[in-house]
C-alpha cells in the first residue's frame, strides 16, 4: 500500500493501515493543536482510533504552534 502523508510517499505492507498507527509513528497522539484530514475531510480527534488508510489515499497533519 501507498500514502501520502505530509507530502512524502509512504510504503506499507497491507491493504489497510490504522490512522491511529500512522499518528503514532509521527509522535503528534497526546499533542494538542493537532489537526488531522484524510483526503481533504477533516477527521476528529474521536475518529483516529477507528479510521482506516487505504492504497493511495493522503493524510495531512497540521500543528498548531504560537508565535508571532
Amino acid at each position: 500500500m501507498r500514502l501520502r502523508v505530509n507530502g512524502k510517499l509512504v510504503d506499507r505492507e497491507g491493504a489497510t493501515l490504522p490512522l491511529l498507527t500512522v499518528l503514532e509513528e509521527l509522535d503528534v497522539i497526546g499533542g494538542r493543536g493537532v489537526a488531522v484530514a484524510v483526503n481533504d475531510e477533516v477527521r476528529p480527534r474521536s475518529a483516529w482510533p477507528t479510521s482506516e488508510l487505504h492504497d493511495g489515499d493522503e493524510v495531512i497533519v497540521l500543528t498548531a504552534t504560537q508565535g508571532g
